[in-house]
């Protein structure tokens, strides 16, 4: 091997953190002939929301959403795709059926993604935790929005602005032998998929009612001393519960698109449970991100029929999430403002959902091993779902910064107006994927 193709000793990238963000900056890093060392604490220190020390370890088998295009999420991924994206290629590799979602068995996913990084000549795994920022070289930040105590401080101080903060809720996942099959019906909504990849669970008017009596009356688990800011994109199943008598039939349990096809009537609400795992022995209580008192999920979410001697495999819980002040601290390229060697990724940078923060990863990844190898980062098309969002966190108004889903009303408006929503957002799609194919030439 001649001198120049072997591996400098000390790496010319440093990725903090394996979340989804920091996998896809890696890998987008070492895909470009770029060196990187990826710092994960994990076994050696876990975070209240992660089990194990597997890479882009996931919450919710139904994480990465629609698949379809004509979906905003939908088309970002697609997007990902095209540029060669880890994180949906290993999602692609172990889905399970949802519908018009992408779903995956999350523990085949992460050892996917783990994997293939520790497979990678270009990538040297350190699982250690890192609490202060690198002095030298080109550094992607993607600790996630549960970043450690001691490297937040050194973030903060780095920035010299305050973190905010927000609280993010999981669902609890049932075992699928302990739903009654004789309360529940099987179907997707509009019959999308196979037509038949939910368990619902349908309640009647007086059901409904008495269910949302409990949830509203039961006890929440303790806050310590700090005050709640929900994410409006994921809020708690209670908390949607309290803001009205008919506010859940509009959202976790609408029964739109949906015929119990033993009475062949729409029931007056459903709770839907979607598959956790391939093997299918886990369902997901789907919308039911919770706040409640371990016991209190039991006595209230048993009232749910079919799932009166439900077994919990995990129940719902609550954490702290952060994220940085990014329209001030960052540039359009993902780089701090203080120190362009410096870049941050995925929802520390206050973008909403997984698919998001792989892909501010992958933009902070393909921006940092540009650095690195003497070349100007790139400003992704806002055209495109990666490069609105990338826009839209580095611009908005920071005195009401919010995190943020992929969304079409994040794109530029089209040349001539379309009014139907859907031909809208195809339209939006097409001319997306345009832009994004001459875009990727630079790449």
């Amino acid at each position: 091997m001649s001198p120049q193709n072997r591996r400098p000793a000390t790496p010319e990238l440093t990725v903090i953190g394996a979340g989804l963000a920091g996998s896809e900056a890696a890998w987008q890093a070492a895909s470009a002939g770029v060196p990187v060392t990826l710092y994960e604490m994990r076994p050696q220190r876990l975070t209240p929301a992660h089990r194990t020390g597997e890479f882009a370890e996931l919450v919710c088998s139904n994480s990465l959403r629609a698949a379809s295009i004509e979906n905003a999420v939908g088309l970002l991924k697609e997007e990902l795709r095209r540029l060669d994206s880890l994180i949906i290629g290993a999602a692609r590799s172990c889905a399970v059926p949802a519908g018009g979602a992408l779903a995956v068995d999350r523990e085949r996913f992460a050892a996917t993604v783990t994997e293939r990084l520790e497979a990678h000549p270009l990538v040297r795994v350190s699982r250690e935790e890192v609490q202060d920022l690198p002095a030298a070289g080109t550094v992607v930040v993607a600790t996630g929005p549960l970043t450690t105590p001691g490297l937040a401080g050194a973030i903060r101080r780095f920035l010299g602005e305050d973190y905010l903060s927000f609280f993010d809720a999981a669902a609890p996942i049932v075992t699928a032998d302990s739903v009654d099959r004789e309360k529940v019906f099987r179907a997707s909504r509009y019959g999308q998929g196979g037509g038949a990849e939910y368990l619902n669970c349908p309640m009647n008017e007086d059901e409904y009612r008495r269910f949302r009596e409990a949830l509203v009356g039961a006890e929440l688990a303790r806050r310590h001393d700090f005050e709640p800011r929900f994410f409006e994109g994921c809020l708690p199943v209670e908390e949607l519960a309290r803001r009205g008598p008919e506010t859940l039939r509009f959202g976790p349990l609408k029964p739109v698109g949906l015929a119990d096809p033993r009475t062949g009537a729409r029931p007056y609400a459903v709770v839907q449970l979607r598959q956790d795992n391939a093997a299918a022995t886990h369902y997901n209580l789907v919308g039911f991100q919770t706040s409640l008192r371990w016991p209190e999920q039991e006595r209230v979410f048993r009232m749910i029929p079919g799932l009166a001697e439900a077994r919990f495999v995990r129940y719902g819980m609550m954490h702290r999430n952060s994220f940085i002040l990014s329209p001030v601290v960052l540039g359009p390229t993902l780089q701090a403002r203080r120190d362009p060697r410096i870049f941050f990724a995925g929802q520390l940078t206050g973008v909403e959902g997984y698919v998001e923060s792989a892909a501010m990863g992958l933009v902070a990844g393909v921006n940092a091993a540009r650095l690195t190898r003497g070349l100007e980062p790139l400003v992704f098309p806002p055209e495109t779902v990666i490069g609105a969002l990338a826009r839209y966190i580095t611009t908005a108004d920071p005195r009401h910064f919010q995190p943020m889903n992929a969304a079409f009303g994040l794109l530029p408006a089209l040349e001539v107006a379309v009014r139907e929503r859907r031909r809208r957002n195809q339209r939006l799609a097409e001319r997306a994927l345009v832009k994004l194919a001459s875009f990727a030439v630079q790449l």
